[in-house]
């Protein structure tokens, strides 16, 4: 045989076993661990709209990724546990949001973290700018600080006869004074009487509550944290018994029965998180992609939940509306 077709021959062979070998090589599974402080039912919808959104990315669970999750249950001191785990797993990225954002950065330099929803990064040293993060960080921010004015002036508008307004909220390094001190300013420029319930720990709620019964509150404004949106009926169920008119910063409480909500498309937020994540898992670095701003703010009704602890909603507040549930 001349030595041009044997040359030709080995080629060819060489070239199918290395096919073959190539095709029998299974597909790099991509591990991502998800660190969140609230409970795995109160985030579903969340989680579930990233995994929706990686399935449509062409991510697949058992396949090219596994999804490692690990919730605090509303008990923030179980975080540095469970970011540990994460690190000790070695997963590729984690996905995080709200008082668990400075745990995992603790607990690692130099595995890349999206969250969902930073307050400040910049002011809460994560980073020191949202242009060039340049750590291992990157994501969305939530740096509204009208939210809470917003909520108090639609609850003014809705309810002009309400004086006393009482504010469930809870203090973290993210969420501290300075936004109190916002509130309360605007609730004086409204001519309302805030009445502060702080709640640093999960038992502190039903003392929080019972203060603001206790204390003549007419209204009711819920800020977003897990040590709150953990105990999401019994809030609600407060705010119905005591037929006071609520506002709430995630569109879950009103689906649940709480009455309007003003706030970000949290699970918007999450499908977001995990375009960013496809990018790290692509190569690019946390450390070259900005932060980002939520597009878009809700206004949520319930007007089964008006007519149940007998309010009217106005007219005109209905319309700002976004979506209204009958």
């Amino acid at each position: 045989m001349p030595k041009t077709l044997i040359h030709l021959a080995l080629s060819t062979l060489l070239l199918a076993i290395s096919l073959r070998t190539e095709a029998q090589q299974p597909d790099k599974v991509f591990r991502i661990g998800v660190l969140v402080s609230p409970s795995a039912s109160y985030i579903s919808y969340r989680v579930g709209a990233f995994r929706q959104r990686l399935r449509e990315l062409g991510y697949v669970e058992g396949k090219n990724v596994a999804i490692e999750y690990r919730y605090a249950e509303g008990k923030l001191d179980r975080l540095p546990d469970l970011a540990g785990e994460l690190v000790g797993l070695k997963v590729d990225v984690i996905v995080t949001v709200g008082p668990a954002i400075k745990i995992a950065m603790k607990a690692s330099s130099t595995i890349p973290i999206v969250t969902a929803g930073a307050s400040d990064p910049v002011g809460d040293g994560l980073v020191s700018s949202l242009a060039r993060p340049g750590g291992n960080i990157t994501g969305l921010s939530l740096r509204f600080p009208e939210l809470d004015r917003k909520r108090l002036e639609l609850l003014r508008e809705a309810f002009p006869k309400v004086a006393r307004v009482a504010l469930l909220w809870a203090p973290t390094s993210e969420r501290g004074t300075p936004a109190l001190i916002d509130v309360e300013a605007q609730a004086k420029a409204l001519r309302l009487k805030l009445l502060s319930l702080d709640v640093r720990t999960l038992e502190d709620l039903n003392s929080a509550l019972a203060r603001a019964k206790r204390e003549g509150a007419q209204a009711l404004i819920a800020t977003s944290d897990p040590r709150i949106n953990m105990q999401l009926r019994q809030v609600l169920d407060f705010a119905e018994k005591n037929r006071l008119p609520a506002i709430y910063a995630a569109s879950e409480f009103v689906e649940a029965g709480g009455l309007m909500s003003y706030g970000p498309n949290y699970r918007e937020m999450f499908r977001r998180v995990a375009d960013f994540v496809d990018k790290i898992l692509k190569g690019t670095k946390p450390a070259d992609i900005p932060f980002e701003q939520p597009t878009k703010l809700e206004f949520v009704i319930n007007l089964r939940t008006a007519k149940q602890i007998g309010v009217t909603i106005p007219p005109e507040v209905l319309m700002w509306a976004d979506r209204v549930i009958k």
